[in-house]
């Protein structure tokens, strides 16, 4: 039986998806989740609790794939490329309820730059994830370059439809290369990584 966070996020997504951000109604969460009110209340009281949620859940489910101090012989890139690609694979899932909050989003601007804010710390997760250095200054420069990448994305990733996200990875591999370019400009290229 999936645990009461993961059929509250399902439960958001699902109402999103029929009834748009707009329509969302913490009754119609826990009619689709089958979580209580006074549960959801809870643990989240408000929508943006929710998307909040989501968030920590999408950095868990990628942050579980990760091996501690497992060798790797794979380049910096190659690990960021597949932490990216698994963020992508926790979204696939509310696709539906997602792609029309995306859409919807553009008409709350103040609800964009709440949630444009929170994302820096996901992609410091993410660093971490790949096994790269995410504190100082310079860790904060590459989060926020992250947080670029992680945004052309997902604006690809809207728009494939395709079986194995083959745009999606080659809007990835673009995104990259920008940010790689940009990092040695700045002399940002990560030192010494986490794994060694």
């Amino acid at each position: 039986m999936q645990d009461t966070e993961t059929r509250l996020v399902a439960g958001l997504w699902q109402v999103v998806a029929a009834h748009g951000w707009a329509g969302l109604s913490m009754r119609r969460v826990a009619a689709a989740s089958g979580v209580a009110p006074a549960e959801i209340r809870r643990r989240c009281p408000t929508p943006h609790h929710l998307l909040l949620l989501h968030g920590r859940l999408v950095d868990q489910a990628v942050l579980e794939g990760v091996v501690p101090d497992a060798p790797d012989d794979n380049t910096p890139r190659d690990r960021v490329f597949d932490v990216m690609m698994r963020r992508i694979d926790a979204l696939q899932p509310h696709r539906a309820g997602i792609l029309r909050f995306m859409d919807d989003l553009r008409g709350d601007p103040l609800l964009a730059l709440a949630l444009l804010a929170a994302l820096p710390g996901s992609m410091a997760w993410m660093l971490e994830a790949a096994g790269l250095g995410a504190g100082g200054i310079a860790g904060l420069a590459r989060a926020k370059g992250l947080t670029a990448v992680w945004l052309a994305v997902l604006r690809a990733w809207a728009g494939d439809e395709s079986a194995d996200l083959g745009p999606t990875m080659a809007a990835l591999d673009r995104a990259l290369d920008r940010a790689e370019r940009l990092a040695r400009a700045l002399r940002l290229e990560p030192g010494e990584t986490a794994r060694g």
